[in-house]
């Protein structure tokens, strides 16, 4: 026993020594943070609740330090420095530091950390701040930093400019719900290493520069909610890359480029409420294998819509109102997309009966098709109808009726507040895929009446025979 004791003290007294050959953070490093710290939210006694010597032993959530070493073959670290701050909390299980209302900042602190790799700021600049990473004063971590989180910082006023000038080895970049203007800089694609770019819900306008087509490694890119304008340049064809486009809620004009057929890999595509010109719906959003939602509502591209849809079979949503289209809904786009769960076509001008085929989709839990031309009787089934209920949507198509069981299904379906088919008017066909598309009482009825008109015209042709 006491052979044991004597070894777990030494071992003690080893991590001791251990933790005493550690580096510690510089004062000027040290005193930076807790000055960030205080300017963020002066409610803490941030030196009290952390250790003032020795920071790194026991920081903040969100404070991260990194040990570095002089060589590679160094087995005691040489330096520590803080390579990553996240302030704000997010979430009830989020302990990041939090910001208060009358956060504020000094530039001047960031010429400190000379090591950082990510920096995350969320809500914490809500009063009158101006926050700059430039204005004169050049951060320590411009040619360090990966990764730059500004989200929802409603009084952050920079130029867009002036925020990315300095930067070149940034990897993700997310300004979006801030107050962030300009128009986007040509030297971000100096940028190289690129993955992300989410700069929506700002200020930015002008036209999206050309020379992004650069950025080879760009995955995604989001710049919705702005004032952009201008046409979209053919060149992000050549980010193949990329998996997520975006510039919903812009002023972009012009026709969609064609050679956005090249984006293989895209998996989510928005250009809604821009103003691209009536050009119809672009050919390759029906010939990229990956895509899996393709918004485009709000664009008055009129036209009709394809009818060819196999290449896109995984395809999960479709946003298609207000785009002025005409003709038919095409049946294909039910036997095909079997992934369909939202279809968007309301505020159009589509005309004929709705496909049956959609009745049969076990993926589909949304049909929006208001406010169109749609006539005939709804052909779907009662129980489809109660599994979509209340989203299934088809007010202001006033040809459109309905059968005597849909008038009572129930989940908030709206078939109880439209006009009832007339018998005489029950025309649709009785069968698909060996499924009743109406009731049995409907198809003895149409039965008969065949029956009537075979005898009739046996009668006929007796009395010209005789």
């Amino acid at each position: 026993m006491a052979l044991l004791l004597f070894f777990i003290t030494l071992l003690h007294f080893s991590s001791i020594s251990n933790q005493q050959q550690l580096p510690l953070l510089s004062s000027l490093e040290r005193d930076s943070v807790f000055t960030l710290l205080s300017a963020l939210n002066s409610t803490f006694p941030w030196r009290t609740l952390f250790p003032d010597h020795d920071l790194c032993s026991a920081p903040p959530h969100g404070i991260v330090c990194d040990y570095f070493y002089q060589s590679i073959n160094s087995t005691v670290p040489d330096s520590v420095h803080i390579t990553e701050m996240s302030f704000g909390v997010i979430s009830d299980y989020s302990a990041n530091p939090p910001c208060s209302f009358n956060s504020t900042i000094d530039p001047v602190l960031f010429s400190s950390f000379r090591y950082l790799r990510k920096i995350f700021f969320y809500k914490c600049f809500t009063g009158n701040v101006v926050l700059s990473f430039s204005g004169g004063v050049l951060p320590a971590f411009a040619s360090t930093l990966e990764e730059l989180v500004l989200v929802d910082n409603t009084a952050l006023v920079v130029s867009i400019e002036s925020l990315f000038g300095n930067f070149t080895n940034l990897r993700r970049a997310i300004v979006t719900g801030n107050s962030v203007y300009g128009q986007i800089p040509e030297c971000i694609s100096d940028s190289s290493e690129l993955e992300e770019i989410t700069f929506s819900r700002n200020r930015l306008g002008g036209q999206i520069p050309a020379s992004m087509s650069k950025l080879k490694k760009l995955k995604i890119l989001d710049l919705s909610g702005n004032f952009l304008d201008g046409f979209v340049p053919e060149s992000i064809g050549n980010l193949t890359e990329l998996l997520k486009l975006d510039l919903s809620f812009n002023r972009i004009s012009g026709r969609v480029p064609e050679s956005y057929r090249n984006l293989q890999k895209l998996e989510f595509l928005d250009l809604s409420f821009n103003r691209f010109g009536n050009f119809g719906i672009p050919k390759f959003v029906t010939e990229i294998p990956r895509l899996k939602e393709v918004y485009l509502s709000g664009n008055l591209v009129g036209g009709k819509i394809p009818e060819r849809w196999e290449k896109v079979e995984g395809l999960s949503a479709i946003g298609f109102s207000g785009m002025g289209l005409t003709g038919k809904i095409p049946p294909s786009m039910a036997v095909h997309l079997r992934s369909l769960s939202y279809l968007g076509l309301d505020g159009n001008k589509l005309e004929g009966r709705l496909p049956p085929e959609f009745g049969f989709s076990k993926t589909l839990n949304e049909i929006n098709l208001e406010n169109n031309n749609l006539s005939g009787r709804v052909p779907f089934c009662s129980n489809f109808c109660a599994k979509i209920g209340k989203k299934l949507r088809l007010k202001g198509n006033s040809d459109l009726c309905v059968d005597e069981e849909l008038k009572n299904v129930k989940n908030g379906s709206i078939l109880g507040n439209m006009k009832l088919c007339q018998q005489s008017n029950i025309s649709d066909q009785f069968f698909f895929n060996g499924s009743f598309s109406s009731s049995s009482h409907s198809l003895i009825f149409e039965f008969g009446k065949l029956q009537n008109v075979a005898l009739i015209g046996v009668l006929w042709i007796l009395l010209v025979k005789f």
